[in-house]
């Protein structure tokens, strides 16, 4: 097998991906461990940005997957298939909501989300044709489409994309106020994610999400929560609005829901909705596939049993306490709820993060100065405070 470094040649002269990668090649993962083409391991303390919540080759997971893989894994839309039906009863009922429209990606379910929006704004609520606003957050990210980039606040991201889809309007993250304001008789929803990921694992205050909830309420407009990387047991409940009690109209789910073995999401709301869509107005080529639902289910069975969110709660308390008593000199702040901690640096978090990666633990940085952890639910508490342990001995270079 080629080097690593022949590898990275190669990703690097033909690949038009631009993600920053951290300079190692993964071969190989199992449980809470990854191995490069060199045979190093590593522990995964990002584990795939929450895509692997219960761990890498789940076995469960991999044998509903080899199982489906017998009997059939694609089939045109034109026909039904026998993991399909139980897959969306079984996922909607985890959310106590009615129907669940699956896709692929966490793009396209948030796609399908704006569109359920504006379709259920427009024949629903009675919005005049082509007025429709849907309100977002200041440091949301929420995909890479024309019309998600359309309200980033992150110049990477959007700039040199436009014209922009129009149809928006984005206000600041964890302000009521500001949200209040924004409102009109045209909203049709307000699109948030409960614990911003990709922006540094921001929490939002407290009571944040219920005003959220009352808000959208009382104007008659959807709140759409982006569960993506937040949901699924990450931090310690199912979902993240969970911690507020509270119960958005539309669930935006992905990453974990494939358990790392695929990419599949879905979109879960009640059928005043969802049903909005009438046969042929919407659909995916391989979203709801045998072989995504047969992983899809299995990711439901297992976080019907409580297990995962119980360890994230418990093993996050202990993994905040750790972080919690870093140098301040060091450490500006620690953000996140359960399993998952945005480590705000005083400086840049990049060499940090190769120093982690020298010294056998996966982790990656996001806005320059915040170092993310996401290790696998399934991880020990020895393998945690292990991390941890290296986790200082990085940060002091």
């Amino acid at each position: 097998m080629p080097r690593s470094d022949e590898l990275r040649a190669l990703s690097e002269k033909h690949s038009a991906h631009n993600y920053h990668p951290l300079p190692i090649v993964i071969a190989e993962a199992d449980g809470a461990w990854v191995t490069d083409v060199d045979g190093r391991r590593y522990l995964d303390m990002l584990a795939a940005y929450s895509a692997v919540n219960f761990g890498h080759r789940n076995p469960r997971l991999t044998e509903a997957a080899k199982q489906q893989l017998d009997r059939v894994t694609l089939v045109s839309r034109a026909f039904d298939h026998d993991q399909f039906g139980p897959f969306v009863a079984e996922l909607a009922d985890m959310c106590g909501k009615d129907m669940v429209l699956p896709m692929n990606s966490g793009a396209e379910a948030v796609e399908t989300a704006l569109k359920t929006a504006r379709k259920w704004g427009y024949e629903v609520k009675g919005v005049p044709a082509d007025q429709a606003n849907i309100i977002t957050f200041e440091g949301n990210f929420h995909g890479r489409t024309t019309t998600i980039i359309s309200f980033s606040t992150d110049a990477d991201a959007k700039a040199s994309y436009g014209p922009y889809t129009p149809g928006f309007r984005t206000v600041p993250y964890g302000d009521v106020e500001a949200l209040r304001a924004a409102m009109d008789g045209s909203t049709v929803g307000v699109l948030v994610e409960p614990i911003q990921g990709e922006a540094g694992v921001n929490v939002p205050p407290s009571g944040f999400l219920s005003a959220v909830r009352e808000l959208c309420t009382a104007n008659g407009s959807l709140m759409i929560a982006d569960e993506i990387q937040s949901g699924l047991g990450r931090t310690g409940e199912t979902f993240a609005c969970d911690h507020e009690n509270v119960v958005p109209d539309v669930y935006i789910l992905g990453k974990a829901l494939g358990g790392g073995i695929m990419p599949v999401s879905a979109v879960v709301a009640d059928s005043d909705v969802l049903g909005v869509f009438k046969p042929g107005q919407h659909g995916s080529t391989f979203g709801g596939n045998p072989l995504a639902c047969a992983i899809g289910r299995e990711v439901v069975a297992i976080l019907r049993t409580g297990e995962f969110q119980e360890r994230s709660r418990e093993l996050g308390a202990h993994m905040h306490r750790r972080l919690g008593a870093l140098p301040g000199d060091l450490v500006r702040e620690i953000r996140g709820r359960g399993l998952w901690a945005g480590v705000e640096l005083h400086g840049k978090a990049r060499p940090v993060s190769e120093r982690l990666m020298d010294l056998g633990v996966l982790a990656k940085e996001t806005h320059e100065t915040t170092l993310r952890l996401a290790p696998p639910l399934t991880i020990s508490r020895e393998d945690l405070d292990w991390a941890l342990d290296q986790l200082e001995i990085a940060l002091k270079g």
